[in-house]
């Protein structure tokens, strides 16, 4: 499935100030050259100095908990017409 540069804008646009940093630190990981490191060599990296946010010390604790896109959505109050 492709997704639009268009669509990809209209999420950014519409997100939470508190998100912006974990949503450009998601994108910048993904624009690395391949191949990229799986989770495994992820977790074997040195960490930066960079403290965690709450939403990102939330994630770490909550690694296992699967989210629903409805949920995510409503999470990041983000409009229900923006489809996965």
């Amino acid at each position: 499935m492709a997704i639009s540069n268009e669509d990809i804008f209209k999420l950014v646009n519409i997100l939470p100030e508190e998100t912006k940093q974990s949503a450009y630190d998601y994108l910048k990981f993904l624009t690395i050259s391949h191949p990229r490191p799986d989770w495994d060599e992820i977790e074997q990296m040195e960490p930066d100095a960079i403290p965690l946010s709450k939403e990102e010390a939330w994630q770490l604790k909550n690694r296992d908990e699967f989210v629903s896109w409805e949920d995510a959505m409503h999470e990041l109050d983000l409009p229900p017409d923006i489809k996965p």
